[in-house]
């Protein structure tokens, strides 16, 4: 019998500049992230722990990962969008759309990051 999955293990979302990114993401969500090269890879790696929900991640730096506004969107479940809104544009990004409601599904709101990434948030 083939054990179901969820489609989605991991992400990456792309940088520029790794140090800013960092201290954005650690500033926002209030975990440190740990740097790892890989070669010509850069990574900081958001904390994940084994058998609870949600996926793991990384900030990635390398030649080919470029930021991006348009195309896929990674949504981080925070227990307080507004809050989370706020530190967001305390430490230089962008609230793009605000906590708006998404009926039986909860709240989404939207933001653009350090480098220029379009990011999302969620809580029920």
């Amino acid at each position: 019998m083939t054990e179901k999955l969820n489609p989605v293990v991991w992400f990456e979302i792309p940088v520029v500049d790794m140090e800013r990114s960092k201290a954005f993401y650690e500033a926002v969500f209030d975990r440190q992230l740990t740097v790892v090269s890989m070669g010509p890879r850069q990574m900081a790696m958001f904390p994940m722990e084994m058998g609870v929900p949600g996926v793991g991640g990384a900030l990635v730096k390398e030649e080919h990962f470029v930021p991006s506004y348009m195309g896929t969107m990674v949504y981080f479940s925070v227990s307080d969008i507004t809050g989370t809104l706020n530190k967001i544009v305390a430490n230089k990004g962008k609230e793009l759309i605000p906590k708006t409601s998404i009926g039986e599904y909860g709240f989404c709101a939207y933001f653009e990051d350090s480098e220029g990434n379009r990011i999302g948030l969620h809580t029920m």
